[in-house]
């Protein structure tokens, strides 16, 4: 639910008229419903929260709320607010770098990063239950659920951004830069600016120039940013991989290391 209000939410903001191929919300029932439809699932969220009588898990999912709105506001200040950081000739620094990651972990990772820990808390998976489990504490348990789930998002976003360069009805966005013509700067811009400096000039300007939407799309396309934003993705589905491989062998064990696989892989 909680989900769902935020893309309810985020095709307001972004003015989307599709979601995955079809009608968003926006375009079909108007901005004030789609609103009123994101807050009604918040609600129906926490009344559902209370009744699971968890404070841990409260915070947890409270908390998680609170990311996806700080994420909101962190775009939303890269696109009206200053040039930003690490605006150089000769490409992104650090900075800017680790605005693409933090904003990336607020709208995304950190939704499957606690929900994966809270979902330790409540499955009863510290009871217990082998030999190998009992040999790591309650906390380091819920530990590697949360790095599962934070890497496991960021490279999930990563592919996101990726595919936001392909030409993708089935996405529900605009073929090629939905993101770029909402002003916004993704880890294919800033591979593609380490190899080419004129993408610098065109994020400077957050793509607003007629024809840098379709320039941006050319110069990421010409070099190797799409591979080197799949290799990235990869490195961090890795990442959760390792963390997860921390637990027993099991079939859950299994089909979370399989879904690492599949984020990276995805086409759509």
């Amino acid at each position: 639910m909680i989900h769902v209000a935020s893309l309810l939410h985020d095709d307001v903001i972004d003015k989307a008229d599709t979601r995955r191929s079809r009608p968003s919300a926006p375009a079909k029932f108007g901005n004030k419903l789609s609103i009123l439809g994101g807050d009604f699932l918040l609600a129906r969220a926490s009344a559902a929260l209370a009744r699971l009588g968890d404070l841990e898990v409260v915070e947890l999912v409270s908390s998680m709320i609170n990311n996806l709105v700080e994420g909101e506001v962190v775009q939303l200040e890269e696109v009206f607010g200053g040039s930003g950081p690490g605006l150089t000739a000769i490409g992104p620094d650090a900075a800017r770098w680790n605005l693409y990651l933090k904003k990336s972990y607020l709208k995304t990772a950190s939704l499957m990063a606690k929900s994966a820990r809270a979902s330790v808390v409540l499955g009863g998976a510290l009871s217990r239950d082998s030999e190998a489990t009992s040999r790591l504490s309650d906390e380091r348990l819920k530990d590697i659920a949360y790095l599962y789930g934070r890497n496991i998002g960021i490279a999930f976003q990563l592919v996101d951004d990726m595919l936001d360069f392909s030409t993708s009805a089935e996405l529900g966005k605009p073929s090629g830069g939905a993101d770029m013509q909402l002003g916004l700067t993704t880890a294919p811009a800033l591979f593609a600016w380490e190899e080419e400096p004129k993408m610098g000039e065109l994020i400077s300007r957050r793509f607003s120039g007629n024809g840098d939407v379709e320039m941006a799309r050319a110069i990421v396309t010409s070099t190797s940013a799409l591979q080197r934003t799949r290799d990235l993705a990869a490195s961090y589905a890795n990442a959760a991989r390792d963390a997860i491989r921390q637990l027993p062998e099991s079939e859950a064990r299994l089909g979370l290391e399989t879904l690492c696989n599949r984020v990276v892989a995805r086409t759509k």
